[in-house]
């Protein structure tokens, strides 16, 4: 399994442990603390579908002669 397809899942995984630190915060009354990490965790789902795209265009362009 080459990098490219475990950091996306990395930034995936990332992103969702954000997200529920973002929740946790929000439910302690720490808005500002929330925004941040919801921003963060917004990064984080875009760069897992970055680095996917990018990984299929590396593939794609691997398997041609």
């Amino acid at each position: 399994m080459n990098y490219l397809k475990f950091t996306q899942y990395a930034y995936l995984i990332a992103g969702v442990l954000v997200a529920i630190e973002s929740y946790n915060q929000y439910q302690a009354g720490n808005m500002n603390k929330a925004i941040i990490m919801g921003i963060f965790t917004l990064v984080a789902i875009f760069m897992f579908f970055f680095r996917r795209n990018f990984a299929n265009k590396f593939q794609e362009r691997n398997k041609k002669p």
